[in-house]
């Protein structure tokens, strides 16, 4: 089963270039739109006109962006109806191609003004070739995002992204009704996960749907039982590229309970023939055949799509990933991706005008408002006005999310995300094979310290 993404969710390209999910949305017509928005260039302002570069010469900037943008598309379209002798001209690039172009245009010295990413160490890795400009933070608007959501952008005390999609924090869903029916509220432990997947399991309920062949479902697991086991610490000191941090008990006791999990059945007999992009695993858990789920925030709008009765009808739960008694993580601590970014060509000869873009048309009123309405949150702050304007039953949700980034004392962007691509798909190796018990708990450390 295909679905399509919504417009207000942000992209879930991995690192090793396969997507992560193309969500349903609510407005079946808005990728068909955006070719008619670029030739019309634009139906209204969303920016302040004349904004940069008035009366320059009639060429423009180049934007590099994903197919599925439609709100970033008409930003552009707006920008272009307010700027025709600078227009940007918007290239869309299917998910599993666009990094691998972006490589090679960066390499050729012909990248775009501004390009689309995910933040973390594959940004980094530009910045660090000197390919990306730094943002200075009051031209683009920065103090406007949430601070746990530019950390992601952000690198040795310089801004080099710009938030432009909503926010896509890992939670746990649950279906109310199959959890009302075996006495259980969700859990706020790993030891009432445990609890909950024995009964669960015994009254023939898959306990936490799991599309374990694609392996970064997996892996979110993984990354929310090292943060509450052993902090934050931990994977900043990995990220950081200090390969003896996986030796730290913390991965140990973390690929532990992991396997714990699995042996007690929590993932059913049938995970690892489930990918993502099927919909089965969704389906498992409005169908009522799976408890629970944990999974991106994106999988609202999804759920939402396929069973609008189930979201409507209050039978759809969420909450945070559980605690680990004695650990040493914040409660709050939130793992997923914070947002995808705009940065800026170091290259470029149109500077002005694409910090007057990011500033102006990027993440303005209007697009907050078409992100509320996909069921996204935006990534910035004092938002609450228009979070008490949504209807039910998308206020809740919503509410739900921005209280969670918010508050958050931190947002680990995802490992596959974070790490240079040479680390990123031996740790989801390494992570499937602790799933399918292939490797004791002490090896899936010891392993990932070798990889270069």
């Amino acid at each position: 089963m295909h679905v399509i993404r919504s417009p207000g969710v942000p992209a879930r390209a991995r690192t090793h270039g396969r997507t992560r999910a193309r969500t349903r949305t609510r407005v079946r017509t808005a990728l068909l739109a955006v070719s008619a928005l670029l030739a019309a260039a634009g139906c209204g302002t969303a920016g302040p006109a004349g904004s940069a570069a008035a009366g320059s010469p009639a060429r423009g900037l180049t934007l590099w962006a994903l197919s599925d943008q439609t709100i970033l598309a008409r930003a552009v379209a707006a920008w272009n109806q307010d700027h025709p002798r600078q227009k940007i001209t918007l290239r869309l690039y299917a998910n599993d191609d666009y990094k691998q172009k972006l490589r090679i245009a960066f390499g050729a010295g012909r990248a775009p003004d501004l390009f689309f990413n995910w933040g973390g160490g594959a940004l980094d890795d530009y910045v660090g070739a000197g390919k990306v400009a730094a943002l200075p933070p009051a031209a683009v608007g920065a103090g406007r995002f949430m601070p746990a959501v530019m950390r992601s952008a952000a690198f040795r005390g310089k801004v080099y992204g710009v938030p432009c999609n909503g926010l896509a924090p890992v939670v746990l869903y649950y279906n109310k009704k199959v959890m009302a029916a075996a006495g259980l509220r969700p859990p706020a432990t790993y030891a009432e996960l445990l609890a909950d997947v024995r009964v669960l399991k015994a009254r023939g309920v898959v306990p936490l749907s799991l599309a374990a062949n694609d392996r970064w479902p997996t892996l979110m697991y993984m990354e929310y039982l090292l943060d509450r086991v052993g902090g934050s610490s931990v994977f900043t000191r990995i990220a950081a590229g200090d390969a003896s941090a996986w030796k730290d008990p913390a991965v140990t006791e973390a690929d532990r309970d992991l396997q714990t999990l699995a042996r007690a059945g929590a993932f059913g007999g049938n995970a690892s023939g489930m990918t993502y992009d099927q919909g089965v695993a969704t389906a498992l858990l409005y169908t009522g055949k799976a408890a629970m789920e944990v999974m991106g925030t994106w999988e609202y709008a999804n759920i939402a799509a396929a069973a609008p009765s189930f979201v409507s009808g209050g039978g759809l739960g969420w909450t945070t990933f559980p605690t680990v008694a004695g650990g040493r993580g914040e409660p709050g601590d939130l793992v997923g991706g914070p947002a995808n970014y705009l940065s800026l060509n170091a290259a470029s000869t149109h500077k002005a005008a694409a910090l007057a873009f990011l500033k102006d048309y990027v993440m303005n009123g209007t697009q907050q408002d078409a992100y509320l309405a996909a069921g996204s949150v935006p990534p910035v702050t004092g938002l609450e006005p228009k979070l008490a304007a949504v209807a039910t039953p998308d206020r809740a949700w919503l509410r739900f999310v921005y209280a969670l980034v918010r508050k958050a004392p931190g947002f680990q962007l995802s490992w596959d995300q974070d790490l240079p691509s040479r680390r990123a798909d031996p740790v989801l190796t390494g992570v499937d094979r602790s799933l399918l018990g292939q490797i004791r708990p002490e090896e899936f450390g010891a392993a990932m310290s070798e990889v270069p």
